[in-house]
């Protein structure tokens, strides 16, 4: 479930902090963002036009939305945003204006008028496989900086004929990229995920001293393109205390993870592990480490949720494109209420302008 809006949030304070450092563009320079709007069942039209109310954010990039414009303006309606909607197809990218006050949105018109909110549904599952699709299509062409997504429903998306287990592969199967990784991002802490969506023993068997390296790598390069001269990476074990030099587990952190921050070492990399995952995360939200790099989905998800499931953001690393995310879900049991609370989605979309490589030219 995603949290219910405070009461008093100010909707002319900005768009709120982020984690990482901001990059400033001249108004001729702001990047194109794509924000596909997910599961049209879900909060992600609500949380959409929540934050594009944000004059703010137009000083800071172009928002534009993929997805449906009717939906859109009845998720309007719903929060209570006196926005307007610019429909767009495919080809008509170039028109959109960017205006503060007007939502530009290249429009697939695949939801019918009577979808219910908070339910599953088959259409709203492919519709969100397309609108991401559509946005891989516009970035591989030049024609967005980055993409940001609104949250999916992984059921809906198989009832739709999509099998996948959420964005991060459907991402790299459509970019052609073999391998990726997942960073949860909040004010207080960034981990790194070797494994995500694999049930704990595979996670395990799955883990090797190639891929903890590789995974460390593309965390390093994503801290030192946002400005982190030199991160501080800490590196967390497998068993309980890291093994505590082989009374716990079978030999896991010496075979499978020391050779990987070695080798790491070697490259001047300011790096600590394999650490217990207990207070290394304690440490983490100290500020002892720019980034947490876990083993497995829930010894990182869990820590980072709980310190700010409201404001935390999932970025992919490793892909040709940049994509970042909310960290939440559909949250079916608010949808269609005005309940949804976007900060999640702001900081998403400002720390995908920070992640941009370069403006795009449409």
């Amino acid at each position: 479930m995603m949290f219910a809006e405070p009461a008093g949030l100010d909707r002319k304070s900005g768009v709120g902090s982020t984690s990482l450092p901001m990059k400033r563009n001249s108004s001729m320079e702001l990047p194109i963002i794509a924000i596909t709007m997910g599961d049209a069942a879900g909060v992600g039209p609500e949380i959409i036009m929540k934050s594009l109310a944000h004059a703010e954010l137009y000083e800071q990039c172009r928002p534009l939305v993929i997805g449906d414009a009717e939906r859109l303006q009845e998720a309007g309606r719903i929060v209570g945003t006196r926005l307007a909607l610019r429909s767009l197809s495919p080809n008509e990218v170039g028109r959109a204006s960017y205006e503060p006050g007007t939502v530009d949105c290249v429009d697939l018109k695949l939801i019918p008028a009577n979808l219910p909110w908070g339910k599953l549904s088959a259409k709203a599952g492919d519709a969100a496989f397309q609108y991401l699709e559509m946005a891989v299509q516009l970035a591989t062409k030049g024609l967005v900086a980055a993409i940001c997504t609104a949250p999916l429903n992984k059921e809906a998306l198989r009832a739709g004929g999509h099998h996948f287990p959420g964005h991060t592969e459907i991402l790299a199967y459509l970019t052609g990229t073999p391998e990726v990784s997942m960073m949860l991002s909040t004010p207080k802490m960034r981990v790194l995920h070797v494994t995500t969506h694999i049930g704990l023993i595979d996670a395990i068997a799955k883990i090797e001293p190639g891929l903890v390296e590789r995974t460390i790598s593309r965390g390093h390069a994503v801290l030192e393109k946002a400005g982190i001269a030199n991160p501080k990476i800490g590196v967390c074990g497998i068993n309980p205390h890291a093994g505590e030099n082989g009374l716990f587990g079978h030999g896991e952190e010496e075979q499978k993870i020391v050779p990987a921050v070695e080798a790491c070492r070697k490259k001047g990399w300011n790096i600590e592990g394999p650490l217990p995952a207990d207070s290394l995360f304690f440490r983490a939200q100290r500020g002892d480490f720019d980034m947490v790099v876990a083993m497995y989905h829930d010894q990182g998800h869990g820590p980072v949720k709980v310190l700010g499931l409201e404001s935390g953001v999932n970025i992919t690393v490793g892909l040709p494109v940049v994509r970042t995310s909310v960290d939440h879900g559909t949250a079916f049991d608010i949808a269609g209420t005005g309940k949804a609370d976007e900060r999640s989605m702001l900081e998403a979309i400002r720390q995908a302008i920070q992640l941009a490589p370069h403006p795009a030219q449409v």
